[in-house]
């Protein structure tokens, strides 16, 4: 396994919509694994594979409390189910900042997982909203995206500061 490299706010290839996976072979239960450790490392609670500039839809959630209920999806897609609420998010490609999005509390997941087989369950709280965010970011979007162009721009501005400071 090997810790990936997570692109941060603005990389423009966050921007970029993740394609389907053709066949789920060695190839991507690699990545998922290399997915999880780099997550698990960061310390984060999911990771899309668009943050580590690998294009396919595939993300890894474990909101236990001992990170050690991993879930792989790949090719994942959602219906809401529950009432929209509004969480404190925070994002491993926009390092430091928390603001408030709405989400729906409750969804429904179809997903294959990293034997190929199908996979179609209900996911609430905490784990549902982790699995809204990271579909987000297959589709080029950050939670960024919810907040007014104001605080954007502001969260911008310094990321970038600090990307000049770190070399980055």
């Amino acid at each position: 396994m090997a810790l990936l490299d997570i692109l941060e706010f603005p990389d423009a290839r966050l921007r970029t919509i993740a394609k389907p996976v053709e066949k789920v072979d060695e190839t991507i239960r690699k990545l998922a694994q290399d997915m999880l450790e780099t997550m698990y490392d960061a310390p984060g609670i999911g990771l899309a594979a668009s943050q580590v500039d690998v294009h396919k839809r595939v993300i890894v959630v474990d909101v236990s409390e001992e990170q050690d209920e991993p879930s792989i999806l790949i090719n994942p897609e959602y219906d809401i189910l529950g009432e929209v609420i509004e969480y404190q998010e925070g994002c491993l490609s926009v390092p430091g900042f928390y603001e408030k999005v709405d989400r729906s509390d409750k969804i429904r997941v179809r997903a294959l997982n990293e034997k190929g087989e199908k996979l179609e369950f209900e996911a609430n709280d905490l784990y549902a909203i982790c699995i809204q965010h990271e579909i987000d970011h297959l589709d080029g979007k950050l939670f960024v995206d919810y907040l007014s162009t104001l605080k954007r721009n502001r969260i911008k501005t310094k990321l970038e500061k600090q990307h000049k400071r770190d070399g980055k």
